[in-house]
């Protein structure tokens, strides 16, 4: 069965972003993949994590968006953090900014969550 985690929060320390997740995930054994999808009846964006078996993923609701932001403007991929462990989100921002701007006036992703993404990555968008 595939496993999902959230994050929960983030904390910006010197030039990275840090993802923290929202449980005791002692028994995460996965690896980025580099690559992102939507969950659009959820209001998330979601990194997909390869495990032994398949896939797992890492849930980024839209209270952690405006970190988002901040990493897409700092151009360097966030660490995700889970007790002891850390690990770089690969090609995180690359596929990141692909998703906005193809969400971006497509209301195939469902019209509350195109608005929400084009809110909050408005100042991003406009630059486009």
């Amino acid at each position: 069965m595939r496993k999902t985690f959230i994050v929960e929060k983030g904390t910006k320390q010197d030039s990275h972003i840090h993802f923290y997740l929202n449980e005791n995930s002692s028994d995460i054994k996965c690896h980025p993949t580099g690559q992102m999808i939507t969950d659009s009846d959820d209001m998330a964006f979601v990194y997909l994590m390869d495990e032994e078996d398949g896939y797992s993923y890492v849930k980024f609701p839209q209270t952690v968006w405006p970190l988002l932001v901040e990493t897409l403007q700092s151009k360097v991929n966030p660490m995700l953090q889970w007790n002891t462990e850390q690990i770089e989100l690969i090609k995180f921002n690359d596929e990141l900014q692909s998703l906005i701007y193809n969400i971006e006036g497509n209301y195939n992703y469902g019209e509350v969550f195109t608005t929400a993404v084009e809110e909050t990555f408005a100042e991003l968008l406009s630059e486009a």
